[in-house]
């Protein structure tokens, strides 16, 4: 595959991803200048942050006016589950010169990861530049829609109360779904969904937490005895 035949293929891959998530950076940039930020500050979360669910949260709590403390606590278990990403490419990524690496992390998302794991799924080798452009696509469409949604709430307001927040549930369904291929997955999914609803009216703070925990624990479990 030529260099140019890859990068088509990098945007096409993601594309479905990228547009399902329009309505989420929308609503991004509406919480940002509905609590207060700057066109620039709401901007630049999603610039310099660039974690859909990690930025809601977070501005959601300053909204709510919690202290930093809480606030990063949120976007530190939220975003852990990166670190799992990075676990898994980091046989593929550790010979790559330290720029690439940094390039490639900055642009880690839920959405590229999952485009990544079935391209090297498909072709059974890992592309740094399909990878790069799939997450440079994404990133593009998560700017302008955050700045769709800034331009909108100054003018509309309330854009939160519109069900834009359904693109999340959406778009996480579409890379899950994708995956359910194997009992342990199947395991990890049912377990976690089922923990999320439980705990969710006994513990609404860390619900999202034990039910991942008990998610992974699940596939773990299931993975060793069906191996």
């Amino acid at each position: 595959m030529s260099k140019n035949q890859l990068f088509r293929q990098a945007t096409l891959d993601i594309l479905p991803l990228a547009v399902a998530v329009i309505p989420w950076g929308i609503l991004s940039g509406a919480i940002g200048v509905g609590i207060g930020l700057t066109f620039w500050q709401a901007q630049g979360m999603s610039m310099f942050v660039f974690a859909g669910a990690a930025q809601l949260s977070a501005m959601t709590l300053m909204g709510a006016g919690a202290g930093w403390l809480a606030i990063n606590g949120s976007v530190f278990a939220i975003s852990s589950r990166h670190m799992l990403y990075s676990l898994d490419l980091r046989k593929d990524v550790y010979l790559l010169p330290l720029k690439w690496r940094v390039v490639l992390a900055f642009f880690l998302t839920d959405e590229m990861y999952a485009v990544t794991k079935a391209y090297h799924d498909k072709h059974k080798r890992f592309s740094p530049w399909y990878s790069l452009v799939a997450g440079i696509v994404f990133y593009l469409f998560w700017n302008v829609s955050t700045l769709i949604g800034i331009v909108m709430g100054e003018k509309i307001g309330h854009l939160e109360n519109i069900g834009l927040d359904f693109a999340i549930v959406a778009v996480f369904i579409a890379i899950t779904a994708a995956n359910l291929r194997q009992l342990s997955m199947i395991a990890a999914t049912i377990t976690s969904g089922v923990a999320a609803i439980y705990f969710k009216e006994i513990t609404p703070d860390s619900y999202v937490i034990i039910a991942s925990l008990l998610g992974m624990s699940a596939g773990y479990l299931v993975s060793r005895i069906f191996r």
